[in-house]
């Protein structure tokens, strides 16, 4: 039986940690946590924030998913949108889900990310886009 998601992994190219450590930590203020040894040797890096982990491993022949994304609550949508456009990330809001506030975004190499939140009863949601950086 199933009782909880461990983690999520997406894919990096090689190399590329430092500017996934830029965005996950600096960004969104995860923190980054250290992979196992046996693991370590193989690239990437591990972030965590309560019980939210993502995990980045590293894929020679990368290519960023745009359609598959993990979905991330939060709350202060509007000031997380803030915070990554800040970082050059792009902000796309979506108002297709009922009774949400949601957000896509990309990490530094492409990987598709949501942000959601529910929405207050007398406010729905809005849909604009910001500009990166």
């Amino acid at each position: 039986m199933l009782t909880a998601l461990d983690h999520v992994q997406l894919a990096a190219p090689p190399g590329s940690e430092d500017l996934l450590r830029a965005f996950y930590s600096g960004a969104l203020g995860l923190t980054e946590v250290p992979k196992p040894p046996a693991l370590a040797a193989r690239g990437g890096c591990w972030f965590e924030t309560g019980d939210i982990r993502l995990h980045l491993g590293v894929e020679r022949d990368f290519r960023p998913a745009r359609k598959a994304h993990p979905g991330l609550r939060v709350t202060g949508i509007e000031a997380l949108a803030a915070r990554l456009a800040a970082h050059g990330a792009p902000v796309t809001w979506d108002d297709e889900l009922p009774g949400h506030r949601r957000f896509f975004s990309e990490d530094p190499v492409g990987n598709r990310l949501e942000f959601l939140e529910s929405a207050p009863a007398d406010q729905g949601p809005r849909q604009r886009s910001l500009p990166a950086g």
